[in-house]
């Protein structure tokens, strides 16, 4: 009886827990949070997910190849869009860049708002692995 409960309250709040995970991601240049505390907080998701409803299930939604994939996008994006910004922002050479925008807006942090995002999917993903592999008795 316990299983059922515990379930359907997991089933019912787990999409707000990923919605405040991904308002903080969004929001992280605008107020206290960002892609570290937002992916945090999705990975928290994650791991109740896999505690409430079992590894086996888990591991058919979060595939290991597809998140070590999106991991892998995710790093290398961050290292192209850092680097792009470190030489476009540092050596006056006047090259494109996104809008700024007008203070306060969500698009008014030029690129911090995709490395926001971008953090936010490795932390998530990360913790997540994290958490399988302790459970599992891999560390």
């Amino acid at each position: 009886m316990k299983d059922i409960i515990l379930k359907e309250v997991s089933r019912t709040i787990l999409p707000f827990i990923h919605l405040f995970g991904i308002y903080i991601i969004l929001h992280g240049h605008l107020s206290p949070g960002g892609g570290f505390a937002g992916g945090t907080v999705l990975g928290t998701g994650f791991i109740l997910y896999r505690i409430v409803f079992g590894k086996d299930k888990a591991r058919e939604k979060f595939q290991y190849s597809k998140l070590v994939k999106i991991m892998s996008i995710a790093l290398i994006m961050y290292g192209t869009i850092k680097g792009y910004s470190f030489i476009s922002g540092g050596s006056d050479l006047n090259w494109p860049g996104p809008p700024l925008g007008k203070a306060g807006n969500i698009l008014s942090g030029g690129f911090l708002l995709p490395l926001n995002i971008i953090v936010g999917i490795i932390v998530s993903i990360t913790i997540y692995f994290l958490y399988s592999l302790f459970e599992e008795g891999e560390i």
